[in-house]
Order: structure tokens, then sequence, then C-alpha cells
């Protein structure tokens, strides 16, 4: 999908920084995606729908549960499932992947352009970066 690295910031201008303020911007960068897509992704949906998702992110085991018994029940023959439990790291609650599998079920039922937004967002937000690097790199 995205690869939000080192190579990433020589793209957008950044590959000057410290190392220390690298790892902090890659992190404060993350956060700012996952803020914006998750505003993007909530417009439109009904507080039932948000409760629901908030479930997976929360890892409420009985709702995560209750919900892939509703939706997926052959979840561990879905090679999806199978793709991110073989890729969480070792000693990862299945709960974890479950809740995580869950989650991107559910995106692809309620909200199937899932993936334009995280692109549209991913692409607004790099072009701030780069339209603003030498502000951040006058931080340092």
């Amino acid at each position: 999908m995205f690869q939000i690295d080192d190579t990433f910031l020589q793209e957008v201008g950044l590959g000057a920084l410290p190392a220390e303020q690298k790892q902090a911007f890659l992190a404060y960068f993350r956060e700012q995606l996952e803020l914006r897509v998750g505003t993007k992704l909530s417009e439109g949906l009904s507080d039932e729908q948000l409760a629901e998702f908030e479930a997976f992110m929360e890892r409420d085991e009985t709702r995560v549960d209750e919900w892939v018994a509703r939706y997926a029940p052959e979840y561990a023959s879905d090679t999806i499932y199978q793709q991110l439990k073989t890729s969480a790291p070792a000693g990862t609650p299945d709960l974890v992947v479950l809740a995580e599998y869950a989650s991107l079920k559910w995106l692809g039922l309620n909200r199937p352009d899932y993936r334009d937004v995280v692109g549209a967002v991913m692409k607004e937000l790099r072009d701030e970066t780069a339209a603003n690097k030498d502000a951040i790199l006058a931080t340092e």
C-alpha cells in the first residue's frame, strides 16, 4: 500500500532531517493520516455504524466475536485473515488479529471506497508536507 519511511521523506524533501526528527515526523505523519482518514470515513455513517467500528478499534472481544459470527463466520479460511495472522508480530493476541480482520471486512461492507479515501488523504498530506518542507526543515 503506502510506505511511510525514509524513502517517503526523501520524496517530499525531508531526507535531511536528523534521525530522531525523522522518526518523530514519521510518527506525526502516520497520526495525521489516521485522524484524517478516520474523519473522512466517518462522514455519512450512523451512530450505530460508528459504534460498531469503534468496537474493533477498542478490541471489544464480545462485540468483535458477535460481528464476525454474523458477517464472516468462515473467517479462518479467508486469505485476508490468514495473511494478517501470518504477518502479525510473534505473540500478537488472536483478538488483535481478529479485530483487524473484522475492521477490514467492515470497511469493505460499509465504506467500499475506503482505499480511495486513504489514497486521496495520503496524497493531500504528502502534497502539504512537500509544500511546507522548508518550514519543517527550518524548525530543526
